[in-house]
């Protein structure tokens, strides 16, 4: 059992292995977990990757679906879990987005998240995308959600206790210590 709560902040670029990594490292250390999954099955393809995803995490995890109200959901879980996994912010922005919410909404509704996370007995382990590396998209839409994004990693990593990069599937921790 872990001795006492971290912040783990996991981002790098589609594909990178971050989702690999925070799930390897929340096996290693943690016994009671709950992956809080952001993403909707909108089309047979995510179905199917969803249920992959989730066989992949085995039995040893309390899988909790919220696409929005991750906030809300993180504060109200049961404390006897060790852990909560949340993946990922950059699909909880993308899901807001859609939902019509404007850009300062999201920034106060991560503000709040940050709040909570803090609050929160449970040690949270967070996954995002990094996506400042790219070229500067063609529409509104898409720079916006690429602003924001960069906001709330800034905003997540600065509270968080240990930062990892991962880069073609290899992890760089950039800011503090794992255990």
């Amino acid at each position: 059992m872990a001795a006492m709560k971290e912040i783990v902040f996991v981002l790098g670029g589609c594909r990178s292995g971050k989702s690999r990594f925070a799930l390897d490292y929340a096996n290693r250390q943690y016994r009671k977990k709950i992956f809080l999954a952001t993403s909707q099955a909108l089309d047979d393809e995510m179905e199917r990757r969803i249920a992959q995803h989730r066989k992949a995490r085995g039995p040893d995890w309390t899988t909790i679906e919220e696409t929005t109200n991750i906030t809300e959901t993180l504060v109200s879980l049961n404390t006897n879990y060790e852990l909560v996994l949340i993946d990922c912010l950059t699909i909880w922005i993308s899901n807001l987005l859609m939902d019509g919410e404007t850009e300062d909404k999201i920034i106060s509704r991560t503000e709040n998240l940050i709040e909570g996370m803090k609050k929160v007995d449970q040690s949270i382990i967070v996954v995002s995308n990094e996506v400042g590396a790219g070229i500067v998209p063609e529409n509104k839409m898409a720079r916006e959600f690429r602003d924001i994004i960069g906001i709330l990693n800034q905003r997540v990593a600065a509270c968080s206790d240990a930062v990892v990069l991962t880069v073609a599937g290899l992890p760089h921790v950039i800011k503090g210590k794992l255990r």
